[in-house]
């Protein structure tokens, strides 16, 4: 239920509200208004995740190492919903962004580390396919409450999702039983503080590996996600007032799609110990759905294309959120390694709307090199996982 909230929030917020926000406030800036928040938002919560999970892990309290920092990230996120509910401008919308990444950074980063902590890794493929599921009936119901919302309340956009979010996060603080830890840890260095945010690639390859089959791969994605309202509304030249609808149609059989795949596959990966060739063929279909949808000349091509490349992506994420569990460097310091894991997919909201004022620039306002540069990024990435040798 905490990672529906999450993904109900952050998703809506961010595919959604936000870029409906700028579209009324400025549509001829629309897509560099968004590529400015959407990277100022990138910085705060690469910095904040891994860094978050680290003082997780040394985190003593009666309450348990993650549950203080759950509690304290929903209230930091519902004050960023504040100021986005009662604010416009594109200054305030940073702000009001900045402080809801910054918050949810740190529920997200409890709801990944109890994978670590709490899931036995002959099941971790099936509980991360029901994060899965949780995902897309977030992006799935996210979608659909977005085009239900009145035009006239802005601040509704808002406040609907960031407050459920917040809700269902708090909810979780009285479903487990936390690991209290009872020695201290070391003081803290700088050093401690930079190796935060990185491990060597030669020591542990496999991590590595993983890391970078991950990134990619959601680099792939998140340059459609991100821009989806905008590829709607510019390439298949639908008017704004239509927009919300069939982007929540487009959001709705990608979910689908998604939710299917992530239970069929998690189930498969589990019981066949298996991990590396669907996380492979799963990218490589990714990528065939994106070409669909690239070259589709109507909505219907479109939406068949993105429903592809949602059903590819719930056996990818299922799959893959177990298989990165098995590769971490140390289970006695899971926060701070799955917050490195954490900077694969948060690393592209920054890199993404930076690669696409020049992409859109150089095709005339064509999302053609968007689209194969999007491509050729989940194919790339399927290959990444090649070379990990510990699974298979």
């Amino acid at each position: 239920m905490a990672w529906f909230g999450v993904t109900f929030a952050l998703g809506t917020i961010s595919g959604a509200s936000i870029p409906k926000a700028l579209a009324y406030l400025d549509d001829a800036g629309k897509a560099t208004n968004l590529s400015v928040i959407a990277a100022i938002g990138g910085v705060v919560i690469i910095v904040t995740t891994p860094l978050f999970g680290r003082l997780s892990d040394r985190t003593m309290s009666r309450a348990g190492m993650r549950k203080p920092w759950l509690v304290g990230g929903t209230l930091v996120a519902v004050v960023g919903v504040v100021i986005l509910s009662t604010t416009q401008g594109v200054a305030w919308t940073i702000i009001g962004w900045v402080t809801v990444q910054t918050g949810f950074s740190a529920t997200n980063m409890v709801i990944h580390a109890l994978l670590a902590d709490q899931i036995s890794a002959r099941i971790r493929a099936r509980v991360a396919a029901a994060a899965g599921v949780a995902t897309g009936l977030g992006l799935i119901i996210g979608a659909q409450v977005m085009a239900m919302l009145p035009n006239d309340a802005q601040w509704t956009w808002f406040a609907v999702p960031g407050l459920v979010g917040a809700l269902l996060s708090v909810v979780m603080i009285f479903s487990f039983r936390d690991i209290v830890r009872t020695e201290r840890a070391p003081r803290m260095r700088w050093a401690d503080v930079v190796s935060t945010y990185w491990l060597n690639p030669l020591r542990y390859r496999d991590f590595f590996w993983a890391w970078a089959c991950r990134f990619l791969v959601t680099m792939s994605i998140t340059a459609i996600s991100t821009y989806l309202l905008f590829l709607i509304l510019d390439r298949l030249d639908i008017p704004i007032e239509d927009a919300s609808g069939v982007q929540a149609m487009a959001l709705l059989i990608f979910s689908v799609g998604n939710i299917v795949t992530a239970i069929l596959f998690g189930w498969i990966s589990d019981r066949t110990g298996r991990r590396k060739m669907i996380v492979l063929a799963s990218s490589l279909l990714s990528a065939a759905g994106l070409a669909i949808a690239m070259i589709a000349p109507d909505v219907g091509v479109f939406l068949l294309g993105i429903g592809i490349v949602g059903a590819a992506q719930g056996a990818y994420v299922s799959v893959d959120v177990a298989l990165m569990t098995e590769v971490l460097p140390s289970f006695a310091e899971a926060g701070k390694d799955l917050g490195i894991v954490a900077l694969s997919y948060q690393i592209p909201q920054l890199l993404i709307p930076i690669l696409a004022l020049p992409l859109l620039a150089a095709a005339g306002g064509s999302y053609d090199l968007f689209f194969i540069a999007a491509i050729v990024l989940a194919i790339v990435g399927g290959l990444a996982v090649i070379p990990i040798r510990s699974v298979r």
